[in-house]
Protein backbone atom coordinates (compact mmCIF):
# COMPACT_ATOMS: atom_id res chain seq x y z
CA UNK A 1 0.00 0.00 0.00
CA UNK A 2 1.40 3.03 -1.32
CA UNK A 3 1.00 6.62 1.05
CA UNK A 4 -0.78 8.08 -1.58
CA UNK A 5 -3.08 5.22 -1.19
CA UNK A 6 -4.31 5.78 1.95
CA UNK A 7 -7.03 7.82 3.22
CA UNK A 8 -4.95 8.65 6.44
CA UNK A 9 -2.15 10.26 3.92
CA UNK A 10 -0.76 13.73 4.61
CA UNK A 11 -0.13 13.81 0.85
CA UNK A 12 -1.96 15.49 -1.66
CA UNK A 13 -3.70 12.70 -3.82
CA UNK A 14 -3.92 14.49 -7.09
CA UNK A 15 -5.15 17.33 -8.83
CA UNK A 16 -9.09 17.41 -7.39
CA UNK A 17 -7.83 17.61 -4.13
CA UNK A 18 -5.22 20.02 -4.99
CA UNK A 19 -8.28 22.30 -6.27
CA UNK A 20 -10.59 21.50 -3.16
CA UNK A 21 -7.67 22.50 -0.81
CA UNK A 22 -7.08 25.83 -3.15
CA UNK A 23 -10.53 26.58 -2.47
CA UNK A 24 -10.47 25.55 1.30
CA UNK A 25 -7.07 27.92 2.21
CA UNK A 26 -7.45 31.20 4.36
CA UNK A 27 -6.07 33.88 2.73
CA UNK A 28 -5.52 36.12 5.34
CA UNK A 29 -2.53 35.29 8.32
CA UNK A 30 -5.53 36.52 10.65
CA UNK A 31 -7.48 33.41 9.53
CA UNK A 32 -4.79 30.77 9.37
CA UNK A 33 -6.11 28.54 12.13
CA UNK A 34 -3.04 27.08 14.22
CA UNK A 35 0.80 27.75 14.85
CA UNK A 36 0.29 30.20 16.30
CA UNK A 37 4.04 31.22 17.66
CA UNK A 38 4.55 30.86 14.08
CA UNK A 39 1.80 33.20 12.55
CA UNK A 40 3.09 36.19 15.56
CA UNK A 41 6.87 35.70 14.61
CA UNK A 42 5.79 36.16 10.85
CA UNK A 43 3.15 38.78 11.40
CA UNK A 44 5.79 40.64 12.67
CA UNK A 45 8.33 39.98 9.73
CA UNK A 46 6.03 40.80 7.34
CA UNK A 47 4.48 43.93 8.81
CA UNK A 48 8.43 45.50 10.01
CA UNK A 49 8.77 45.09 6.08
CA UNK A 50 6.09 46.91 4.76
CA UNK A 51 6.60 49.90 7.35
CA UNK A 52 10.26 50.22 5.78
CA UNK A 53 9.34 49.47 2.48
CA UNK A 54 11.56 46.63 2.00
CA UNK A 55 11.36 43.26 0.65
CA UNK A 56 11.22 40.72 3.50
CA UNK A 57 13.86 38.61 4.55
CA UNK A 58 13.86 34.98 2.88
CA UNK A 59 11.35 32.95 4.95
CA UNK A 60 12.11 28.58 5.18
CA UNK A 61 8.88 26.52 6.40
CA UNK A 62 9.83 22.86 7.50
CA UNK A 63 7.16 20.12 8.74
CA UNK A 64 5.69 17.43 7.80
CA UNK A 65 3.19 17.29 4.33
CA UNK A 66 -0.02 18.89 4.75
CA UNK A 67 0.88 21.20 8.07
CA UNK A 68 0.10 24.59 5.64
CA UNK A 69 3.48 25.34 4.17
CA UNK A 70 2.28 25.95 0.72
CA UNK A 71 -1.07 28.00 2.48
CA UNK A 72 1.68 30.14 4.56
CA UNK A 73 3.62 31.31 1.29
CA UNK A 74 0.15 31.96 -0.28
CA UNK A 75 -0.61 34.09 3.01
CA UNK A 76 2.82 35.45 2.69
CA UNK A 77 2.36 37.18 -0.81
CA UNK A 78 -1.24 38.00 0.07
CA UNK A 79 -0.06 40.13 3.01
CA UNK A 80 2.81 41.93 1.13
CA UNK A 81 0.21 42.43 -1.89
CA UNK A 82 2.42 40.78 -4.35
CA UNK A 83 2.20 37.90 -6.84
CA UNK A 84 3.13 34.61 -6.26
CA UNK A 85 5.69 32.50 -8.28
CA UNK A 86 5.69 28.18 -7.44
CA UNK A 87 7.68 26.27 -8.35
CA UNK A 88 9.80 23.03 -6.53
CA UNK A 89 12.84 21.39 -6.27
CA UNK A 90 12.59 18.54 -8.39
CA UNK A 91 11.53 20.54 -10.85
CA UNK A 92 14.58 22.94 -10.98
CA UNK A 93 16.89 20.25 -12.52
CA UNK A 94 19.84 22.77 -13.87
CA UNK A 95 21.16 26.15 -12.86
CA UNK A 96 19.32 26.98 -16.14
CA UNK A 97 16.03 26.53 -15.36
CA UNK A 98 16.66 28.41 -11.98
CA UNK A 99 17.75 31.80 -13.64
CA UNK A 100 15.28 31.71 -15.84
CA UNK A 101 12.98 32.05 -13.09
CA UNK A 102 14.95 34.57 -11.19
CA UNK A 103 15.47 36.99 -14.35
CA UNK A 104 11.66 36.82 -15.04
CA UNK A 105 11.19 38.01 -11.22
CA UNK A 106 9.10 41.72 -10.43
CA UNK A 107 10.47 43.31 -7.60
CA UNK A 108 9.01 42.38 -4.44
CA UNK A 109 7.59 39.09 -6.12
CA UNK A 110 7.64 36.10 -3.63
CA UNK A 111 8.97 33.02 -5.21
CA UNK A 112 8.30 29.75 -3.43
CA UNK A 113 9.72 26.42 -3.83
CA UNK A 114 8.27 23.51 -2.16
CA UNK A 115 10.83 20.62 -0.97
CA UNK A 116 13.86 23.36 -1.56
CA UNK A 117 15.63 20.46 0.05
CA UNK A 118 15.71 18.59 -3.46
CA UNK A 119 17.56 20.91 -5.56
CA UNK A 120 20.10 19.97 -7.78
CA UNK A 121 23.58 21.35 -6.37
CA UNK A 122 24.26 23.79 -9.61
CA UNK A 123 20.74 25.32 -9.36
CA UNK A 124 21.05 25.55 -4.88
CA UNK A 125 25.20 27.11 -5.51
CA UNK A 126 23.22 29.82 -8.19
CA UNK A 127 20.46 30.43 -5.39
CA UNK A 128 23.18 31.06 -2.79
CA UNK A 129 23.79 34.62 -4.62
CA UNK A 130 20.67 35.04 -5.00
CA UNK A 131 19.28 35.55 -2.30
CA UNK A 132 22.37 37.18 -0.84
CA UNK A 133 22.82 40.10 -3.66
CA UNK A 134 20.55 39.87 -6.05
CA UNK A 135 22.63 38.80 -8.35
CA UNK A 136 23.10 35.30 -10.70
CA UNK A 137 26.18 34.65 -12.90
CA UNK A 138 24.80 32.66 -16.22
CA UNK A 139 27.43 30.94 -18.02
CA UNK A 140 27.60 31.55 -21.52
CA UNK A 141 29.85 28.66 -23.67
CA UNK A 142 31.71 25.55 -22.45
CA UNK A 143 35.07 24.79 -21.61
CA UNK A 144 37.80 26.66 -21.02
CA UNK A 145 36.02 29.01 -23.43
CA UNK A 146 33.14 29.60 -20.99
CA UNK A 147 32.25 33.11 -19.71
CA UNK A 148 30.25 34.26 -16.40
CA UNK A 149 27.74 36.94 -16.94
CA UNK A 150 26.53 38.38 -14.13
CA UNK A 151 22.91 39.41 -14.09
CA UNK A 152 21.33 41.65 -11.92
CA UNK A 153 17.76 40.26 -10.86
CA UNK A 154 14.90 42.40 -9.04
CA UNK A 155 14.87 42.19 -5.20
CA UNK A 156 12.54 38.89 -4.18
CA UNK A 157 11.47 37.21 -1.04
CA UNK A 158 11.90 33.41 -1.21
CA UNK A 159 9.91 31.25 0.46
CA UNK A 160 11.31 27.73 0.76
CA UNK A 161 9.30 24.72 1.97
CA UNK A 162 10.86 21.48 3.33
CA UNK A 163 9.81 18.25 4.74
CA UNK A 164 13.53 17.58 6.13
CA UNK A 165 15.02 20.18 7.58
CA UNK A 166 17.92 17.98 8.49
CA UNK A 167 19.16 17.58 4.66
CA UNK A 168 19.30 21.45 3.79
CA UNK A 169 22.85 22.40 3.20
CA UNK A 170 24.19 24.74 5.91
CA UNK A 171 24.99 27.22 3.84
CA UNK A 172 21.35 27.72 2.18
CA UNK A 173 19.46 27.59 5.77
CA UNK A 174 21.72 30.16 6.92
CA UNK A 175 20.49 32.41 4.30
CA UNK A 176 17.09 32.38 5.43
CA UNK A 177 16.33 35.60 7.58
CA UNK A 178 13.26 33.69 9.49
CA UNK A 179 12.72 29.84 9.85
CA UNK A 180 9.55 28.39 11.04
CA UNK A 181 8.89 25.16 11.92
CA UNK A 182 5.26 23.71 11.56
CA UNK A 183 4.09 21.21 14.10
CA UNK A 184 1.27 19.08 14.29
CA UNK A 185 -2.11 20.62 15.55
CA UNK A 186 -4.09 19.94 18.53
CA UNK A 187 -7.50 18.59 17.91
CA UNK A 188 -9.16 21.85 19.11
CA UNK A 189 -7.35 23.60 16.22
CA UNK A 190 -8.59 20.77 14.17
CA UNK A 191 -11.83 20.91 15.00
CA UNK A 192 -12.11 24.61 14.54
CA UNK A 193 -10.75 23.79 10.67
CA UNK A 194 -13.23 20.86 10.19
CA UNK A 195 -16.28 23.26 10.99
CA UNK A 196 -14.72 26.40 8.88
CA UNK A 197 -14.23 23.74 6.12
CA UNK A 198 -17.95 22.72 6.12
CA UNK A 199 -18.97 26.28 6.12
CA UNK A 200 -17.35 26.65 2.61
CA UNK A 201 -18.72 23.37 1.55
CA UNK A 202 -21.75 23.94 2.24
CA UNK A 203 -21.88 20.67 4.65
CA UNK A 204 -24.19 20.39 7.95
CA UNK A 205 -21.96 19.62 10.74
CA UNK A 206 -22.71 19.30 14.43
CA UNK A 207 -20.10 19.63 16.88
CA UNK A 208 -19.60 16.48 17.68
CA UNK A 209 -19.12 15.12 14.75
CA UNK A 210 -16.91 17.65 13.66
CA UNK A 211 -14.89 16.70 17.37
CA UNK A 212 -14.76 13.05 16.05
CA UNK A 213 -13.18 13.91 12.82
CA UNK A 214 -10.70 15.92 14.70
CA UNK A 215 -9.71 13.64 16.39
CA UNK A 216 -9.19 10.69 13.69
CA UNK A 217 -6.79 13.54 11.80
CA UNK A 218 -3.51 12.39 12.87
CA UNK A 219 -3.14 16.12 13.77
CA UNK A 220 -3.10 17.15 10.05
CA UNK A 221 -5.63 19.65 8.26
CA UNK A 222 -4.91 18.06 4.93
CA UNK A 223 -6.38 14.92 6.48
CA UNK A 224 -9.23 16.53 8.38
CA UNK A 225 -10.45 17.95 5.49
CA UNK A 226 -10.17 14.79 3.25
CA UNK A 227 -11.98 13.07 6.33
CA UNK A 228 -14.88 15.67 5.99
CA UNK A 229 -15.09 14.86 2.53
CA UNK A 230 -15.58 10.98 3.03
CA UNK A 231 -18.42 11.53 5.76
CA UNK A 232 -20.37 14.38 4.10
CA UNK A 233 -20.66 11.66 1.09
CA UNK A 234 -21.68 9.17 3.51
CA UNK A 235 -24.32 11.63 5.28
CA UNK A 236 -25.61 12.42 1.93
CA UNK A 237 -25.84 9.01 0.51
CA UNK A 238 -27.26 7.19 2.97
CA UNK A 239 -28.26 9.76 5.44
CA UNK A 240 -30.49 12.96 5.50
CA UNK A 241 -27.17 15.56 4.63
CA UNK A 242 -26.44 16.09 8.02
CA UNK A 243 -23.06 14.46 9.61
CA UNK A 244 -23.58 13.69 13.35
CA UNK A 245 -21.24 11.98 15.35
CA UNK A 246 -23.14 9.04 14.43
CA UNK A 247 -22.87 9.27 10.90
CA UNK A 248 -18.95 10.35 10.89
CA UNK A 249 -18.38 7.17 13.66
CA UNK A 250 -19.94 4.86 11.35
CA UNK A 251 -18.52 6.52 7.89
CA UNK A 252 -14.70 6.22 9.56
CA UNK A 253 -15.24 2.73 10.56
CA UNK A 254 -16.59 1.79 7.07
CA UNK A 255 -13.54 3.50 5.35
CA UNK A 256 -11.18 1.80 8.20
CA UNK A 257 -10.12 4.66 10.11
CA UNK A 258 -10.34 4.43 13.93
CA UNK A 259 -10.64 6.44 16.90
CA UNK A 260 -6.86 7.32 17.02
CA UNK A 261 -6.32 7.89 13.56
CA UNK A 262 -4.91 4.64 12.74
CA UNK A 263 -6.14 2.96 9.37
CA UNK A 264 -5.91 -0.76 8.36
CA UNK A 265 -1.70 -0.47 7.20
CA UNK A 266 -1.29 0.45 10.86
CA UNK A 267 -3.55 -1.67 12.44
CA UNK A 268 -2.04 -5.28 10.71
CA UNK A 269 1.59 -3.43 11.65
CA UNK A 270 0.60 -3.06 15.29
CA UNK A 271 -1.57 -6.87 15.07
CA UNK A 272 1.53 -8.64 13.86
CA UNK A 273 3.96 -7.43 16.24
CA UNK A 274 0.97 -8.03 19.12
CA UNK A 275 -0.20 -11.57 17.92
CA UNK A 276 2.63 -13.20 16.02
CA UNK A 277 5.40 -12.07 17.79
CA UNK A 278 4.50 -11.53 21.38
CA UNK A 279 5.18 -7.67 21.29
CA UNK A 280 8.50 -7.49 19.98
CA UNK A 281 11.45 -7.15 19.22
CA UNK A 282 10.95 -8.40 15.92
CA UNK A 283 13.35 -7.31 12.73
CA UNK A 284 11.50 -4.75 10.27
CA UNK A 285 12.34 -7.16 7.38
CA UNK A 286 10.59 -9.79 9.23
CA UNK A 287 7.60 -7.37 10.35
CA UNK A 288 7.29 -6.64 7.05
CA UNK A 289 7.22 -9.84 5.72
CA UNK A 290 4.22 -10.70 8.39
CA UNK A 291 2.41 -8.09 7.30
CA UNK A 292 2.57 -8.64 3.06
CA UNK A 293 4.19 -5.06 2.49
CA UNK A 294 8.27 -3.87 1.27
CA UNK A 295 10.30 -2.66 4.49
CA UNK A 296 10.21 0.98 3.54
CA UNK A 297 6.31 0.74 3.28
CA UNK A 298 6.58 -0.31 6.77
CA UNK A 299 9.21 2.51 7.75
CA UNK A 300 8.09 4.93 6.15
CA UNK A 301 4.58 5.07 6.04
CA UNK A 302 3.18 3.44 8.80
CA UNK A 303 6.11 3.49 11.40
CA UNK A 304 6.60 7.74 12.03
CA UNK A 305 2.41 8.09 13.28
CA UNK A 306 2.74 4.55 15.26
CA UNK A 307 5.95 5.96 16.83
CA UNK A 308 4.87 9.54 17.48
CA UNK A 309 1.21 8.31 19.04
CA UNK A 310 3.57 6.02 21.48
CA UNK A 311 2.66 2.42 20.08
CA UNK A 312 5.44 1.52 18.50
CA UNK A 313 9.08 1.76 19.32
CA UNK A 314 12.52 1.53 17.50
CA UNK A 315 15.09 -0.08 19.80
CA UNK A 316 18.83 -1.74 18.93
CA UNK A 317 16.74 -5.10 18.70
CA UNK A 318 14.21 -4.40 16.91
CA UNK A 319 10.57 -2.99 16.64
CA UNK A 320 8.48 -3.47 20.25
CA UNK A 321 5.28 -2.73 21.73
CA UNK A 322 4.08 -0.07 24.51
CA UNK A 323 2.03 -0.51 26.43
CA UNK A 324 -0.57 1.47 24.73
CA UNK A 325 -0.28 -0.60 22.01
CA UNK A 326 -1.92 -3.23 24.18
CA UNK A 327 -4.27 -1.48 25.25
CA UNK A 328 -5.38 0.21 22.04
CA UNK A 329 -6.33 -2.97 20.45
CA UNK A 330 -7.63 -4.68 23.46
CA UNK A 331 -4.94 -7.16 24.00
CA UNK A 332 -3.96 -8.01 27.47
CA UNK A 333 0.28 -8.77 27.06
CA UNK A 334 1.65 -11.62 27.98
CA UNK A 335 4.19 -11.44 31.26
CA UNK A 336 6.93 -11.84 29.77
CA UNK A 337 5.86 -8.92 27.05
CA UNK A 338 9.16 -7.33 26.32
CA UNK A 339 7.25 -3.48 26.88
CA UNK A 340 9.42 -0.23 25.64
CA UNK A 341 10.11 2.73 27.15
CA UNK A 342 13.03 2.89 29.07
CA UNK A 343 15.57 5.43 28.19
CA UNK A 344 18.28 2.66 27.05
CA UNK A 345 15.33 0.95 24.93
CA UNK A 346 14.58 3.36 22.13
CA UNK A 347 17.21 4.22 19.12
CA UNK A 348 15.40 5.46 15.83
CA UNK A 349 18.61 4.30 13.90
CA UNK A 350 17.79 0.54 15.14
CA UNK A 351 19.25 -1.73 13.18
CA UNK A 352 17.70 -4.08 10.16
CA UNK A 353 17.81 -7.64 11.01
Amino acid sequence: MSEDERLVSADADGSEEQVIEAALRPKKLGDFVGQERVREQLALVLHSALRRGRTPDHVLLSGGPGLGKTTLAMIIAAELGQPLRISSGPAIERAGDLAAVLSTLAEGEVLFIDEIHRLARPAEEMLYMAMEDFRVDVVVGKGPGATAIPLDIAPFTLVGATTRAGMLPGPLRDRFGFTAHMDFYEPAELEIIVRRSAGLLGVEITDEAAAEVAGRARGTPRIANRLLRRVRDYAEVRGDGTVTRESARTALSLYEVDERGLDRLDRAVLGSLLRKFGGGPVGLSTLAVAVGEEPETVEVVAEPFLVRQGLLARTPRGRVATGAAWAHLGLTPPPTAPLAGTLFDLDDDADRP
